[in-house]
């Protein structure tokens, strides 16, 4: 299963870095906010289907789903050139990420004891990182060496082999049905699992800066001299694998909020030397921080929305937190990008916009955790 998430992430990440200046050449360049807000958007949108499905039907379909949608789309990009048809492509391309990761992260929760859920995400956060350092940097080489053409077809092909990997796997959900229309109706408790509303509030917040940085480094990276911008996802990503085991045992040891408060005081430093980087040293030392803040927050979130979720009903809980990370990025993808405005006198205040975000995160944190002992205290 973790070979089969690495290649679908290096897949859909192999050709980041070079849709802003794709985007710009086919007339786009005012529409970069969209790039990574639309594909969050539909993934969004898809989450309480595919938790539906996860719930209903198995675990392997939803993944199987979200790799065919890669595998289209990179077929799809090099046919269209024009505007409206790329974002259109981008839209459908969340899709993916809108089932696959929900597929694996259930999968995941089904076969690994309570004890071991944070070291076990942050394996499967690890080589998810992986496609995420390698994929950027290669896709820039690719494209450069041959052309964004045969950038989008080698996406393709790192889906299809993500697909194959699917197919070896033994399905985990007990008593699965097969599809249906009604599996696919969609009601109001399917979108949200109110027993993890606390880890999803704090999602929300905290990938707030992550979209802002997928959508902002692009033109950052140039003003601070740095060419090949998929060297800065390298360095945030390895920076954030070194972490994640780490982290992840750490919160099974000493609890899921302990473990986010440090994740998110990380990430409001990260957020204050991205708006202060100048440089491509600066650039990478807060790349370098971002990687650990993401590295303790993303693993420590997920396990803790499987202690909190109902077993029952693990595809609706995890795609809860999903969708709030949709939202997130989202936000940080339109909001920083709307700052920013293409006037690099601008940027510091569209990444600053995350720190805003972050201290709220650790308001809220804060807020719990006195809540938690006050019910303690009143128990004794």
């Amino acid at each position: 299963m973790c070979f089969s998430s690495f290649f679908f992430f290096l897949s859909f990440n192999f050709i980041i870095p070079e849709l802003p200046d794709y985007l710009s050449s086919i007339g786009g360049a005012d529409y970069k906010g969209m790039i990574i807000g639309l594909f969050a958007l539909a993934a969004g949108l898809s989450r309480p289907f595919s938790g539906r499905i996860v719930d209903h039907v198995g675990r392997k379909p939803v993944m199987v789903i979200g790799a065919l949608v890669c595998i289209a789309m990179g077929a799809l990009y090099p046919l269209i050139l024009n505007v409206q048809g790329f974002l259109i492509l981008r839209f459908l391309h969340g899709f993916s990420t809108g089932f696959n990761p929900t597929g694996s992260v259930s999968y995941l929760a089904d076969i690994i004891p309570a004890n071991k859920r944070g070291e076990a995400m942050g394996i499967l956060g690890m080589v998810n990182n992986l496609g995420m350092s390698i994929g950027p940097a290669m896709g820039s080489e690719v494209a450069k060496a041959y052309s964004v053409d045969h950038m989008f077809m080698v996406s393709a092909l790192f889906a299809v082999i993500s697909m194959v990997l699917i197919f070896k796997l033994p399905e985990t959900l007990k008593n699965n049905e097969k599809l249906q229309t009604r599996h696919l109706k969609i009601k109001g408790a399917d979108i949200y699992e109110p027993q993890v509303k606390l880890p999803a509030v704090v999602m929300t917040l905290t990938v707030f800066t992550f979209g802002a940085v997928l959508t902002l480094i692009p033109d950052h990276a140039k003003q601070v001299g740095l060419q090949k911008q998929g060297y800065f996802f390298t360095v945030m990503t390895l920076t954030s694998v070194l972490v994640r085991l780490i982290s992840g045992r750490l919160s099974d040891k000493y609890g899921r909020r302990p473990i986010m408060i440090f994740g998110v005081i990380a990430l409001i430093f990260a957020t204050i030397l991205l708006g202060l980087s100048s440089t491509v040293t600066s650039l990478f030392v807060a790349a370098a921080v971002f990687g650990i803040a993401t590295g303790t927050n993303s693993p420590t979130l997920f396990a803790w929305c499987i202690d909190l979720g109902n077993r029952h009903k693990m595809g609706r809980a995890i795609s809860t937190l999903f969708i709030s990370l949709e939202l997130g990025i989202v936000l940080g993808s339109f909001i920083p990008a709307a700052i920013y405005n293409n006037e690099p006198a601008n940027m510091p205040f569209a990444f600053w916009s995350g720190t805003f975000a972050a201290i709220i995160a650790l308001m809220v944190l804060l807020r719990a955790a006195r809540e938690e002992k006050k019910r303690y205290m009143e128990a004794l």
